[in-house]
């Protein structure tokens, strides 16, 4: 057993090669293997989002505070609220953030393939991202 105490966890500035605006990051935790889980704790200013991306074993999204939103291909983004649990299937190209108006923070929690947890793909352009949001 290992105990990660609060505040001795890395946080980090997300990529900017992933990320539109201002996303904050915090390592939940990275299991050793033969485990595959990873959960952080994802935080978005208002208008910040990820870009498209999938993941290999699919991934759940739990909302701890404001209005998000997440978006699939060709799809209209849905928002998201406190409180909410999303699940996004294997290999489904998708993004989350936050919307222009609220942050929002969210658990990820993932597993890896291989080492990899996601294959990112080109940014969610801003007509992508205000696109008749139901």
């Amino acid at each position: 057993m290992k105990i990660h105490r609060a505040g001795s966890r890395p946080r980090k500035k997300a990529s900017e090669d992933w990320f539109n605006g201002h996303v904050m990051q915090e390592l939940i935790i990275e299991a050793p293997e033969p485990a595959r889980v990873r959960a952080i704790t994802v935080s978005f200013e208002p208008r910040a989002r990820t870009a498209w991306h999938t993941h290999p074993l699919g991934q759940t999204l739990f909302v701890l505070s404001g209005v998000g939103l997440v978006g699939l291909r060709n799809e209209a983004p849905q928002k998201i609220y406190t409180g909410d649990s999303i699940w996004i299937p294997p290999n489904q190209v998708h993004w989350h953030g936050a919307t222009k108006d609220s942050p929002m923070q969210h658990i990820a929690i993932q597993e890896a393939l291989n080492g990899s947890v996601a294959e990112w793909l080109e940014k969610v352009s801003d007509d992508q991202y205000l696109s008749n949001i139901s």
